[in-house]
C-alpha cells in the first residue's frame, strides 16, 4: 500500500505484538524525526493547542455576540425581528461554510498559514462591524466575520490528530469542544455586559482588539502541524536536525507540493455521502441550533412582564448552560478514552464506533433538558427551571459533540479536515435555518408543543447510533470502496 500524507507506515507488525500486550506500543506510531508533531515535547503541544483554543474560544463569542443585541439592533436600524435575527443567522451559515475555503487551502499550505489569515478577516470583519452605518453594511462584515471564524472549528480535530496519540483523543479533544461552549455559553454573558455598558457596536470593537492580541500570539506561538513526510524510521546516520524556533516561524515548513486545492475541495464534497459523516452533522447540528434558539427565547422571554431583566441579567441567565458544559468534561473526554482504551485490549485495531458507547449518558439528559426547559417559559415559572434545563441541554451538547467528532476522526482520520467540514457545515446550515424561522414557529403552536417536537427530533436522531455501532466495521469497509478513502486503499 502506498503511503499517505502523515499516515503510520508499520513495516513489520509482528515485530510490534509482544509490546502491544504490554501495552507499550501507543498509536499511531510516530517516526525518529523529532520534528514529527508526535515527539514534541509536552509543553510545546500545549502551547500550540492552548493557543489554537482560545481562537476557538472567541470564534464562538464572536457568533453568540449579537443573540444578546436583538432589541438594540432593531430600535437603531428599525429593522423587524426577521432581519435582526439574520444578523446571528447568516454569521452562524457562514461560520460553517468558510471552512470549504480553509481546509482546501490547509491542505496545500500548512495549518499555520491558514491561521493567521483566518485572524486577520476576523479582526478586520469585526472592526468593519464596529463602524458600519447602515444594515447591509453590518450584515456583510457579520458575514465576513463568520468566514474568519471558521477556521478555529473544522481544521482543530485534524490538528489533535496529528499531534497526540489514540488514547488520548477523547480527553485532549474535550479542550476544543470547552473552548467553543465556553465561547458559545459565555460569550452572550460577556457580550450583555459590553452591549449594555457600552452599546453594540463595542461587542464587535472587543472581539477586534482580542483576535488582534491572539494574532500576534499564533505568529510566536503555534507549529506548523502538518507532517508533510511519511512516518517512516530514518537511519540513525539519517535522522533529520531538530528545527529552531526561528526555522517554526517559516511560513512554508507546512508547504505541501503534492496538495491539491480543488481536489480536497471535491473529497469534501464526497464526503457529504459517508454516512457517519452525514449523520454527526445533522445530529450536532440540531443540539447547537436548539442552544441558539434557546439564547434567543432566552432574550426574548426575560426582557418581558414578569420578569422585566435587563441586557447583563440576560447574559448572567447563560452561567447555567457553562456549568453544564464543564460538568460534561469527563463524559465527554475522559471516559470515551477510557472505553476506546478498554476495547483496544482486544483488538491490535481500535473499533471508532466504541466511542459512541459514552453517547448513552447525554443522550438521556440532553432532550430531556429541552423539555424542562420549554414547559418553564411556556408556564412562566421562575427562573431556576429554565436555567435547569438550559444546563442539562449545555451538558448534553458539550459531550455528545465531542464523542461524535472524536468518533468521525477515528473513521476517517487521513480526511478528518474534509470530513469535518461536511459535519459543521450541515451542522451550521441546520443553526441557521431554526435560527431564522423558530421565531415563527414558536409564535405559531407554542414553546411547550416546539420544544417538545424537538426533544423527538433528537431522541430520534440519537437512535441511529445503534446501527452505527453494530454496523461499524462494515460501514467503515463499504465507505473505503468510494471518495477520497478509496485512494487510502491503493
Amino acid at each position: 500500500m502506498a503511503d499517505k500524507l502523515g499516515e503510520t507506515r508499520i513495516d513489520d507488525i509482528e515485530d510490534l505484538k509482544p509490546s502491544r500486550e504490554q501495552g507499550n506500543v501507543r498509536l499511531p506510531v510516530p517516526s525518529n524525526d523529532p520534528n514529527d508533531p508526535l515527539n514534541w515535547p509536552l509543553s510545546i503541544k500545549i502551547s500550540v493547542y492552548l493557543t489554537v483554543c482560545f481562537f476557538t474560544f472567541i470564534a464562538n463569542v464572536n457568533g453568540s455576540n449579537f443573540t444578546v443585541a436583538i432589541v438594540p439592533l432593531r430600535k437603531h436600524f428599525h429593522i423587524d425581528p426577521t432581519d435582526a435575527t439574520l444578523l446571528v443567522g447568516l454569521n452562524v451559515l457562514m461560520f460553517g461554510v468558510g471552512n470549504i475555503l480553509w481546509v482546501p487551502l490547509m491542505r496545500v499550505l500548512g495549518k499555520r498559514p491558514v491561521y493567521l489569515m483566518a485572524l486577520t478577516v476576523l479582526t478586520v470583519a469585526n472592526v468593519w462591524s464596529a463602524f458600519a452605518k447602515t444594515w447591509g453594511s453590518l450584515l456583510g462584515g457579520r458575514m465576513l466575520s463568520g468566514v474568519g471564524a471558521a477556521c478555529a472549528d473544522a481544521t482543530v480535530p485534524s490538528l489533535v490528530a496529528e499531534m497526540f496519540f489514540f488514547d488520548q483523543r477523547g480527553h485532549c479533544m474535550m479542550f476544543f469542544h470547552l473552548a467553543l461552549a465556553s465561547g458559545l455559553f459565555l460569550g452572550p454573558l460577556i457580550n450583555a455586559y459590553i452591549v449594555g455598558l457600552h452599546g453594540w457596536r463595542w461587542s464587535c470593537g472587543f472581539i477586534a482588539i482580542f483576535s488582534g492580541v491572539l494574532l500576534i500570539c499564533t505568529f510566536f506561538l503555534v507549529r506548523e502541524t502538518q507532517y508533510i513526510k511519511p512516518r517512516i524510521q530514518h537511519p540513525e546516520d539519517d535522522v533529520p536536525v531538530k528545527r529552531s524556533f526561528v526555522g517554526w516561524l517559516s511560513p512554508t515548513v507546512g508547504f505541501n507540493r503534492q496538495g491539491h486545492f480543488l481536489r480536497t475541495f471535491w473529497d469534501i464534497l464526497r464526503m457529504a455521502t459517508y454516512p457517519p459523516v452525514f449523520w454527526a452533522g445533522i445530529l450536532i447540528g440540531c443540539f447547537v441550533g436548539w442552544t441558539i434558539i434557546i439564547q434567543i427565547a432566552t432574550t426574548q422571554t426575560f426582557t418581558q412582564p414578569p420578569y422585566r431583566w435587563t441586557t447583563g441579567t440576560v447574559g448572567l441567565f447563560s452561567l447555567s448552560a457553562f456549568i453544564g458544559a464543564l460538568l460534561s468534561f469527563y463524559v465527554g473526554g475522559r471516559l470515551i478514552d477510557l472505553i476506546a482504551n478498554r476495547a483496544r485490549r482486544h483488538t491490535s485495531h481500535p473499533r471508532p464506533e466504541m466511542r459512541l458507547i459514552a453517547l448513552i449518558i447525554p443522550a438521556i439528559i440532553g432532550p430531556l433538558g429541552v423539555i424542562t426547559y420549554g414547559q418553564c417559559i411556556f408556564h412562566k415559572t421562575t427562573w431556576i427551571g429554565p436555567a435547569f434545563g438550559f444546563g442539562m441541554h449545555a451538558f448534553a451538547l458539550t459531550a455528545l459533540s465531542n464523542i461524535v467528532v472524536t468518533y468521525v476522526v477515528d473513521c476517517y482520520q487521513q480526511f478528518a479536515g474534509e470530513a469535518l467540514v461536511i459535519v459543521f457545515v450541515i451542522r451550521n446550515v441546520i443553526a441557521c435555518v431554526l435560527s431564522m424561522y423558530s421565531s415563527d414557529w414558536i409564535a405559531e403552536q407554542g414553546a411547550s408543543v416546539v420544544f417538545g417536537e424537538m426533544a423527538a427530533i433528537q431522541y430520534f436522531l440519537l437512535v441511529f447510533a445503534v446501527p452505527l455501532y453494530f454496523c461499524g466495521a462494515s460501514l467503515l469497509k463499504f465507505t473505503s470502496g468510494y471518495g477520497p478513502m478509496r485512494r487510502v486503499g491503493c
